[in-house]
């Protein structure tokens, strides 16, 4: 073997054993971290140029007070509106809610049928209108995410 060869073959063992090392790193859930029973829902919103107050002012009406009822039931920890001030402009808003676990994000007809009862049908209707008439025409949906925070046990 020459020398070249030598050290193409050791480069490769340094290289294999690097890539190898983190397959070897074992940590138990529970014990090293733990997930978080909260779940945040993540909704990444596009609004379209010079619009954004209008959308704003569209959510204090329905979005934001629909979270506060919720809030209120206890059926939701808080949420939250993030404006983006810079990246690959995909969307420029960011939507969040925050529930205590995930089960309190699955359908339930008894905690529905108390929303809506504080709520009111035409609080409803006015939020449907809204989303129809201005919501679909200013706004797109990039995405909604699920995230669950890893906390890290030291």
């Amino acid at each position: 073997m020459n020398k070249l060869s030598t050290m193409i073959a050791a480069g490769l063992a340094v290289a294999s054993f690097a890539a190898a090392a983190p397959a070897a790193a074992q940590l138990q859930v529970y014990e090293d971290y733990e997930p978080s029973e909260e779940v945040i829902e993540m909704t990444l919103v596009k609004v379209e140029e010079g619009q954004l107050d209008s959308y704003l002012e569209g959510l204090k009406g329905t979005w934001v007070k629909a979270n506060e009822v919720q809030k209120e039931l206890g059926y939701i920890k808080g949420y939250g509106i993030y404006g983006v001030p810079y990246g690959d402009g995909m969307f420029n808003l960011v939507l969040t809610v925050r529930f205590p676990s995930t089960e309190m994000m699955a359908p339930s007809r008894e905690r529905y049928m108390k929303f809506m009862e504080a709520w009111g049908e035409a609080n409803m209707e006015n939020s449907n209108k809204t989303v129809r008439e201005l919501y679909n025409k200013i706004r797109k949906i990039q995405g909604v995410y699920m995230l669950r925070e890893i906390e890290m046990k030291m």
